[in-house]
């Protein structure tokens, strides 16, 4: 429950990545910061609930941009392989999962993210064969039981992966390429159907957990279906995401397809506005930048996945000089290891200095908290309620330990934060005032008993999908080598260092 009157005192807090920290108390009313205002400002108020934050760094929690939270029982399924390959496999690691086992992989998710000092995500949820209202009420509920933000956005498509890249399906040898062809995507009608029932009688708060809509990946969708999913976004509010040229495969392909780059085609559908953010953007020109930022879309970088996936590195640099706003994501816990955004900011700041010499141009520590707050809290279409430490905002609050040695001696709180914290130094999470985090515990969750669960899941459903899991090993060695082929070709953008 939300305390009415809640009074955080003797913190040191940092607003936001564009101002310094300072000792302040917090005055927070109904779950919203009513006042920040000098130490023992509101001592003589009465009837205020007080959290002590002596030593302590206050900060606003991080929001995550984009995430699959079907990823948390997917955890170390994923070899050391490209995205296409990864695709190749999804259906063997995420498959054959009941209502219960989504809301277990939700939970999961919400768990680590709130420990490590995050209290929203727009998850790109999965469910096999199609997205049905009792499998988003089951994620949705999971979130709203946890305490956890969430934007539950359906991950849809109605091509398979094969289908999308035929000269893939073309290479593969018998009978791998005869399994391969009975691979059908979910009858879009039907999914399109069971989204627009969801959203005319969502009965969630959606203050705290809304609806979404996520046409997967533009190669892997139909012209129509990608413009239904539009229609639907526009008609009931509900928050977009794709992930766009994530791979120099799509973008190659893409160009191939449509005569145009992908930007541009999701343009000339009609596909780009402020309710779309688009995840990774890896393969995209300063031209597409351009374009996505005139039409004020949000941009999520994922550099942990990028990296796991060797999808290369997204042009963060030229699309904060271009205008285009950019947010930070963990992606799921089966491509990225971890939902940690502490070490999401730390590489998206590290990353830009691979990119060149110019010290003006790498990415500093308070952009990269900006990203990871504010501009994701946008992605998430609560860019006005979320994000910083300000009177209107919501009390979505951190709390950091300063005597862990990262902070010791302390001379630059946002610097020592960005760079050196881990998550081991959260010991109090606020959700709208809520207290969800005590001293590092969980306090909506039994840990112990959610990690028997997972266990136990992980077991049965390794088990189910062992014939799945058989054929994408016997298919990889042919789309890596497909892969492999393509991202050896000339291509007029280079998001890899180069081989020599």
């Amino acid at each position: 429950m939300t305390t009415p009157r809640l009074l955080i005192h003797g913190g040191l807090v940092l607003p936001d990545g564009q101002t310094q920290a300072r000792p302040a108390d917090l005055l927070i009313i109904d779950g919203a910061i009513a006042e920040i205002g000098a130490p023992g400002q509101f001592d003589a108020l009465e009837g205020l609930h007080r959290l002590d934050a002596t030593d302590r760094l206050v900060m606003p929690a991080w929001m995550n941009g984009h995430a699959h939270a079907h990823g948390g029982l997917g955890r170390g399924a994923v070899e050391d392989t490209g995205l296409e390959g990864f695709l190749a496999a999804a259906p063997s690691i995420i498959g054959q999962r009941g209502l219960d086992d989504l809301a277990l992989s939700a939970t999961l998710t919400a768990a680590e993210l709130l420990k490590k000092g995050c209290t929203a995500l727009f998850d790109m949820t999965s469910e096999f064969p199609l997205p049905t209202v009792a499998g988003l009420h089951a994620v949705a509920r999971a979130y709203d039981t946890v305490g956890i933000r969430a934007v539950v956005a359906p991950m849809m498509a109605d091509r398979s992966l094969y289908q999308a890249y035929p000269e893939l399906l073309d290479s593969l040898p018998e009978p791998l390429k005869a399994q391969a062809a009975q691979a059908r995507a979910a009858d879009p009608e039907a999914c399109l159907a069971n989204v627009r029932t969801a959203a005319q009688g969502w009965p969630f708060d959606p203050t705290r957990v809304r609806l979404g809509i996520a046409p997967t990946i533009p190669l892997h969708c139909s012209d129509a279906f990608m413009q239904g999913c539009e229609q639907l976004s526009a008609e009931f509010g509900l928050p977009m995401q794709i992930h766009l040229a994530e791979s120099k495969q799509q973008a190659v392909f893409g160009e191939q397809r449509y005569g145009m780059s992908l930007v541009s085609h999701l343009k000339r559908l009609g596909m780009l506005s402020e309710r779309l953010s688009v995840a990774h953007s890896i393969w995209i020109s300063d031209d597409d930048i351009e374009q996505l930022a005139a039409a004020g879309v949000t941009a999520i970088h994922n550099p942990l996945s990028n990296l796991r996936l060797g999808s290369g590195v997204a042009p963060v640099r030229r699309m904060l000089e271009r205008g285009l706003r950019v947010g930070l994501g963990s992606d799921g816990a089966n491509t990225s290891d971890t939902q940690n955004l502490f070490e999401v900011a730390r590489l998206a700041a590290y990353l830009s200095r691979i990119v060149g010499s110019d010290e003006t141009r790498w990415v500093d520590a308070g952009e990269a908290l900006h990203m990871g707050t504010v501009n994701s809290a946008h992605a998430l279409g609560w860019g006005d309620r979320l994000g910083k430490l300000a009177p209107g905002y919501q009390a979505d609050i951190v709390l950091l330990d300063l005597a862990q040695p990262i902070y010791v001696p302390l001379r630059h709180a946002l610097r020592q934060l960005v760079h050196g914290e881990n998550g081991a130094a959260v010991t109090h999470v606020l959700v709208g005032g809520r207290l969800v985090v005590e001293h590092g515990r969980l306090l909506t969750v039994d840990e112990a008993a959610l990690r028997r669960q997972a266990q136990a899941a992980a077991e049965r459903l390794d088990a189910l999908n062992a014939e799945g899991r058989h054929l994408a090993q016997a298919m990889r060695p042919w789309i890596g080598a497909f892969c492999c082929g393509i991202g050896e070709r000339p291509f007029h953008l280079q998001r890899r260092l180069p081989a020599h």
